[in-house]
């Protein structure tokens, strides 16, 4: 027969599983939706193609060129008013990032859904770099001439 070990104060007991009811398992991405659909309902009662709204993008009034976010609001616009052509003439790369969004969203809601953690695959850096190399090349194409489609 073997003896119990002996747990020391530096090995303590494992703790106790703990059960998280589901209203607070899903509350931080319901949380975070309704976040979302409210700023999204603001940006579509208060119209962007009318002057004096929002401020104005300081790289574009300073320097003349577009940012990547240039036309973001003139997209989520047309993105409540279910004009998805207007969306993706205002910003493509942000009806993209919706997407992504809804998409990650939804991953999010059915782990969460299930109890598991909110943390599925993580991206490496070379996706990152990925991204960031996108945003550059949107953000360059759209401030040349041949890539006046992409501008807002």
């Amino acid at each position: 027969m073997t003896e119990p070990v002996a747990r020391s104060p530096q090995h303590p007991p494992p703790a106790p599983a703990v059960r998280v009811g589901a209203a607070r398992r899903l509350a931080p991405p319901l949380g975070t939706l309704a976040a979302v659909l409210a700023g999204f309902a603001y940006v579509g009662a208060v119209d962007p193609n009318e002057a004096g709204h929002y401020p104005v993008c300081p790289l574009l009034r300073f320097t003349g060129l577009y940012c990547p976010a240039c036309g973001g609001l003139r997209s989520a616009y047309a993105v409540v008013h279910g004009d998805l052509g207007a969306a993706l003439g205002a910003n493509a790369l942000a009806v993209l990032g919706y997407a992504a969004f809804a998409v990650f969203w939804a991953v999010w809601l059915v782990r969460a859904g299930r109890g598991l953690p909110a943390a599925g695959p993580r991206p490496r850096p070379v996706h990152w770099w990925l991204v960031g190399g996108l945003v550059l090349l949107f953000t360059v194409v759209r401030n040349l001439p041949a890539g006046s489609a992409l501008a807002p």
